[in-house]
């Protein structure tokens, strides 16, 4: 059996499997080591099972909320088998990682191990030491090493929350009964997603947040996604640090005791989910052993080119402590086989990395917020247009939300995009081609009418016509016979 390849990776996610095929495509040997379930976490545990989810919610909540958005529509929306709904998700999951990694593995050829790895030798001839379930252990020499091991849920050291015990991301996917109520702790897009997911499933959900919804977003964001979640019927405590957790042996609820803007609450729940955070998976690796730098949190600490302190052993994904977005890990994965075998010297340039909550409406954005602006110095210019002035609106009768563009107020070059909105996903797809492009340039170009993205035109519009009179609008342009008052940012 061959135990040296070109290069040997640990991890079979989005990264892994991306390195591999491009490797491979440059005809390097490869081998693939992992220890859990095949396909890493997107597939089995992460975006797949989560979004398959959170769309039969919303098909739940749109049954339920059609009578009052559309005359002449009636539907109900009856209780949720959720053993049916449970095992639909594991059959989606099951095809997905069959058609998506297991087969792909097969149709490029390279080797496959099931076991633990951590490296051996020395810093400068690093090893494999992959241990099997049978006791096994092979020993395995490459080239180039590449570390892709994902990240999992992490929860804090809140006294009793262990003992209590606790919902995350992973688990919440396989409870076979909805709780009739839920505590979510967390105010990030996991949290947000899980807390709107279970909400439409029937549960009544209450989230703690440390600051506010989405905290890392514009603030508009949160106002927002407030708003809709108080419209279905989420309360949302701010200011709230957990301190600790129980269990009330009479009634089974967990009991979360937090410190609420300087007081101590009470919050009862059939069960609390902690959605704080993910950490990087590295440990069992031995990275010491080869010198490999891990950071505060165990993430691989890699240069711009996703090398690390060990020049033959590379990270990608979510052990990098980058963007927990299985697009940048597939991302990373091709720049690190590229870099390793070709000399490509390819750097990762987050600038137009889109990202998106899929939360109803969901959130979407791509480039700088108003506040990354502003800390670098740039003078900004910006405008917030809230949906009603979007005809696509209009017509789906759901207004909620907002696009806004930042700018760069002395050449008027595009710095981001943020949407709350039905389809904020596709505006902040849309958006990566418009970053760098000035405002001028986007409110001149086409877009179709009666289409979200077309908000994208209005909004840069907006920056020439602060206070627009509807009377004297172009009458051919339909996107702007409806007048929109506008919000201005910091200048």
């Amino acid at each position: 059996m061959q135990t040296r390849y070109d290069l040997a990776i640990i991890g079979s996610g989005g990264g892994a499997f991306a390195a591999a095929i491009r490797a491979t495509s440059l005809g390097k040997s490869v081998v693939m080591v992992e220890r859990g379930t095949f396909g890493g976490t997107c597939v089995n545990t992460g975006c797949v099972p989560s979004k398959a989810l959170i769309a039969a919610a919303e098909a739940r909540h749109v049954a339920a909320d059609a009578p009052t958005r559309f005359p002449g529509i009636a539907s109900v929306a009856g209780a949720v088998d959720m053993p049916a709904l449970i095992g639909g998700k594991q059959d989606l999951v099951e095809a997905l990682r069959g058609e998506k990694y297991v087969d792909v593995a097969d149709s490029y050829g390279w080797q496959v191990r099931r076991g633990n790895a951590a490296f051996a030798g020395t810093p400068d001839s690093p090893l494999l030491e992959v241990a099997a379930a049978d006791g096994s252990v092979e020993t395995i020499e490459a080239a180039q090493y590449l570390v892709a091991t994902g990240s999992r849920p992490w929860a804090p050291p809140i006294q009793g929350l262990e003992e209590a015990g606790y919902l995350t991301s992973t688990t919440a996917t396989e409870l076979t009964e909805v709780p009739d109520s839920l505590l979510v702790l967390g105010g990030g897009y996991v949290a947000l997603e899980q807390a709107q997911l279970f909400a439409r499933l029937g549960s009544t959900v209450t989230l703690l947040v440390r600051s506010r919804l989405a905290s890392k977003e514009e603030s508009e964001v949160s106002k927002a996604l407030q708003e809709v979640f108080a419209d279905e019927g989420i309360r949302v405590v701010r200011r709230a640090v957990p301190t600790r957790v129980t269990r009330d042996a009479a009634t089974g609820q967990v009991v979360v005791t937090a410190d609420v803007s300087g007081g101590a609450q009470e919050f009862r729940a059939d069960e609390v989910l902690v959605a704080l955070g993910r950490r990087p998976v590295t440990d069992g690796l031995n990275l010491d052993a080869v010198e490999v730098k891990t950071g505060e949190v165990g993430e691989i600490v890699v240069t711009d080119q996703l090398q690390s302190s060990n020049p033959r052993i590379w990270a990608a994904g979510d052990v990098t402590g980058h963007p927990e977005f299985v697009y940048v890990a597939a991302h990373h994965g091709t720049v690190v086989a590229e870099n390793a075998f070709t000399d490509a010297e390819r750097s990762v340039d987050y600038m137009r990395l889109p990202r998106v909550t899929f939360t109803s409406p969901a959130i979407g954005a791509v480039g700088m917020t108003e506040a990354q602006v502003l800390a670098a110095g740039i003078r900004c210019d910006c405008r917030v247009l809230p949906l009603e002035y979007v005809p696509r609106t209009l017509v789906n009768r759901d207004t909620r939300g907002f696009i806004k563009m930042v700018a760069n107020a002395d050449t008027g070059e595009i710095l981001g995009l943020t949407a709350v909105a039905k389809d904020a996903g596709e505006l902040a797809a849309a958006g990566v081609h418009i970053i760098g492009k000035t405002i001028a340039e986007v409110a001149d170009a086409w877009a179709p009418y009666l289409t979200m993205t077309e908000g994208i035109r209005i909004v840069a519009k907006a920056f020439f016509q602060p206070h627009p009179d509807p009377t004297t609008l172009d009458a051919v342009d339909p996107g702007q016979i409806f007048k929109f008052p506008l919000i201005l940012g910091k200048h």
